[in-house]
Parts: structure tokens; C-alpha cells; sequence
């Protein structure tokens, strides 16, 4: 099994994955015809490929505007747990886990897309008063 977590941009934590258990060659893009499809204008139609061989995953890069491992364009190479990849140089990021965390990551983050996400109102109604502020305070 593999899967590939979509990150969030000003954080590393993950907003959407996508899990393949018996695939063994997987299409990035910004096509609807990708098993991963990613809506950025950085990211080609065809971006990226994850296939499997007899040593584990390898990434192969497509896009006009090129695939990063640790800030540095890659070609092709071998993909390693947890190992995060960037589609374009201020593309979106990405990460990969295989192996038996890759079910264990999977589930949690369906139990996370599945909780209630509560806001905070840091005005609460009856916190401030007229006398507060005073017309400076908007100038």
C-alpha cells in the first residue's frame, strides 16, 4: 500500500490523501485522467509518476515546471517513507508513507476529515463595550 498526502502550504500537515493498495503505477496531475489529481496552475496536466518495481517506489517527473526533493530538481528517483516532494518550485507539497503506515495514516486522517471543525469568536458579544474604543481607534 501506498499513499500520498497533500500538505497544507505555511504548514506540514496534511488536508487531503489519497491511499492505492494494489496499484503499481500511479498518475500525478492537474488532469482528470491522474489517479492524484492537484488543481494548481504550477502543476502540469501530466506532472509526475510513482511506480512500482521489485526494489519499491520510484518518482518520475514530467512537469514543464519540474518535481523537487529537498529544494533540488529530481528526474527520477527512488522514493523513500515519509519522504515529502514539491510539484514546480512553489508548488504544492507532498508526502509519501508506504508500508503498513500508510493503511495506519490513511485511517487517521479519515478520522480526521470526519471531525467537526469549531471556530472561535475571539469578539464575543458581551466582551467590549461603547466605551472601549474611541473614534482614534479608527483613524
Amino acid at each position: 500500500m501506498i499513499t500520498l498526502a497533500l500538505l497544507h502550504p505555511t504548514q506540514l500537515v496534511p488536508i487531503q490523501h489519497w491511499s492505492f493498495e494494489s496499484k503499481s503505477l500511479i498518475h500525478i496531475g492537474r488532469s482528470s485522467d491522474n489517479d492524484v489529481i492537484i488543481y494548481s496552475a504550477v502543476v502540469s496536466r501530466h506532472h509526475a509518476e510513482l511506480w512500482q518495481n521489485s526494489s519499491g517506489w520510484m518518482m518520475i517527473n514530467f512537469g514543464a515546471n519540474g518535481t523537487y526533493v529537498d529544494d533540488e530538481p529530481i528526474i527520477q528517483k527512488s522514493v523513500v517513507d515519509n519522504m515529502i516532494f514539491r510539484l514546480g518550485i512553489s508548488g504544492p507539497k507532498l508526502q509519501i508513507y508506504t508500508k503498513e503506515l500508510a493503511s495506519k495514516f490513511a485511517k487517521q486522517i479519515d478520522m480526521l476529515s470526519r471531525k467537526e471543525i469549531n471556530t472561535v469568536n475571539v469578539f464575543d458579544k458581551n466582551e467590549f463595550t461603547d466605551e472601549d474604543f474611541t473614534q482614534t481607534d479608527f483613524d
